[in-house]
């Protein structure tokens, strides 16, 4: 066997985001005091906390705080410990083993043991997450060898299998309280119980989120926060009123808009940060129903691509914070190919395309009219909207825009009942984790975050199962690299952005950031100085 777990906290010695941090305070007379409540906000308020059952961006960063998964992430990806204290991996690359803390206990009092993260993964996830299940299928055998030993045996190998037990990708979840019942509509699901630093306190709709330490928490003097508080504030301005006066101490995610962020960098009292992103990778574009005329044409969309100024989106509307895409696979993601370039800036280019896809201009120079759904997810989202009105126009297309609510907008997007929305989606750290699903056809479904445009090439799915199949590294990248450079001429969706948010924090709060997954870490170690 190969032991994974001593390599890992190695070379996390060496980067030691964590210890680092902490010297640095202690050499400064900083020492992690125990109290306090962390004022923060979250954007747009989530439909409810159960990762799993939704995973939409403000979920994920509650509810990291109540669950924990078996591992979390450096910032150059490599896995640490968390409910999994190690693992090991077998010679033949198929069989992992995992030993799991003792003394953790669920926020009911509850054990916590194998056969929950069992359950977690064969059964809770398999069920709710298509991305879960595709990769989970692969898995022949799982077994508890004993209450804190689990055993996975793959079918196959499949290198990237580790980076799926991040909390945000599987949360680990009670099995006493969800086993045998409707994971969706589980009346627990109103109070979530994890094994986390943070037990869920109280919800008011519309006002707050509150989450209370855990005194029960596995890790001894831990957390050090009492607290921690999300204020829903619908209000762009009124967010950044809160940040400005001390109302609330951090932001993060879509809190605060990208044209707010250059006056935030100028307060002394403010530390802004744009990494902790590192495991996501998120990448924006306009998502195309492929179902709805005039969107199946890959000319249409060619000129759609054409007629779009990603750098005016990078710099004007997002001031600096991201830059361009050039693909669907961002910069940061493993297997990157930079060869494969989407159609760039270019007007004429795009009338051209038009014309043959047989759009003439008709009265007041329309070719063609699109409905286009508003990401509800603050100002920018917006005005982004509004921009590629007035670029589309420029072509004749006209853009109709139409407003709804978060939850509307999942729904909507998982029926197929939408044109043209914006999306973005997070990568995982591989392709095969987070970028296949919105491109293959075995995943045409109506889930959120599935292939919803509905687009379909066997020659992209054969690509993305050879890389998905393939052991050895240099064989993956020749196939990721085929199939980048087939979808940058296809454009199933047309990418916008890879997007790095703001997070904002006073600087006496310490340890924000130190994973690669930033503000969804749990929090254990955040503290206040006096």
């Amino acid at each position: 066997m190969t032991l994974l777990a001593r390599r890992s906290l190695l070379a996390a010695a060496a980067a030691a985001p964590a210890l680092l941090r902490l010297e640095e305070a202690l050499a400064q007379g900083i020492a992690p005091r125990r109290g306090g409540t962390l004022q923060t906000m979250l954007t747009p308020e989530p439909p409810v906390l159960v990762l799993g059952v939704n995973n939409q961006g403000p979920t994920l960063i509650a509810a990291s705080k109540i669950y924990q998964g078996l591992l979390k992430f450096s910032p150059t990806l490599e896995p640490l410990p968390e409910l999994a204290k190690s693992w090991a991996l077998s010679d033949d690359k198929r069989t992992y083993t995992f030993r799991l803390q003792e003394n953790v206990t669920w926020h009911d009092g509850k054990p916590f043991t194998a056969e929950d993260v069992i359950f977690s993964v064969m059964k809770f996830h398999m069920e709710l997450a298509p991305r879960a299940r595709g990769i989970f299928s692969r898995i022949r055998e799982a077994v508890a060898e004993d209450a804190h030993t689990v055993r996975f045996t793959l079918e196959k190998p499949f290198e990237p299998f580790l980076l799926m037990f991040d909390v945000t990708t599987v949360a680990i979840v009670p099995k006493h309280v969800y086993d045998g019942t409707d994971y969706r509509t589980n009346p627990a699901n109103a109070r979530p119980i994890g094994t986390g630093p943070f037990r869920f306190g109280e919800w008011q709709r519309g006002n707050f989120i509150r989450l209370e330490r855990y005194e029960g928490y596995w890790k001894p003097g831990q957390p050090y926060l009492d607290a921690i508080i999300y204020r829903i504030v619908p209000d762009s301005q009124s967010r950044a009123l809160a940040l400005q006066t001390g109302q609330a101490i951090l932001s993060q995610a879509n809190d605060i808009e990208p044209f707010d962020v250059p006056r935030f960098r100028a307060q002394p009292n403010l530390e802004v940060q744009t990494k902790g992103w590192e495991y996501f990778s998120p990448l924006s574009w306009i998502e195309t129903n492929h179902r709805v005329a005039p969107l199946g044409d890959v000319r249409v969309r060619q000129a759609i691509a054409h007629a779009i100024n990603r750098d005016f989106i990078a710099q004007r509307l997002w001031f600096g914070v991201g830059k361009p895409a050039t693909g669907p696979v961002a910069s940061t993601t493993r297997f990157f190919d930079a060869t494969a370039q989407m159609p760039k800036y270019d007007v004429r280019a795009a009338t051209q395309l038009l014309d043959a896809a047989g759009l003439k201009p008709g009265a007041g120079g329309v070719r063609a009219t699109i409905r286009h759904l508003v990401l509800p997810y603050g100002e920018v989202w917006s005005r982004l909207s509004e921009y590629l009105k007035q670029s589309l126009r420029q072509v004749g297309i006209d853009l109709v825009l139409e407003s709804t609510d978060a939850g509307s907008w999942a729904r909507r997007i998982a029926g197929w009942e939408y044109e043209t929305s914006i999306n973005f989606v997070y990568q995982y750290g591989d392709p095969s984790l987070g970028v296949e699903r919105t491109y293959v056809s075995s995943n045409i479904q109506k889930v959120t975050f599935t292939n919803t445009g509905g687009y379909s090439n066997p020659r992209v799915d054969a690509l993305f199962a050879e890389a998905r199949e393939a052991a050895d590294p240099a064989d993956r990248q020749k196939a990721f690299s085929a199939v980048q450079k087939l979808l940058v001429e296809e454009v199933p969706q047309i990418w916008l952005m890879e997007m790095a948010f703001p997070t904002i924090h006073e600087r006496k709060l310490h340890n924000v950031i130190q994973l690669g997954t930033g503000v969804h870490a749990c929090f254990d170690d955040v503290f206040l100085a006096a």
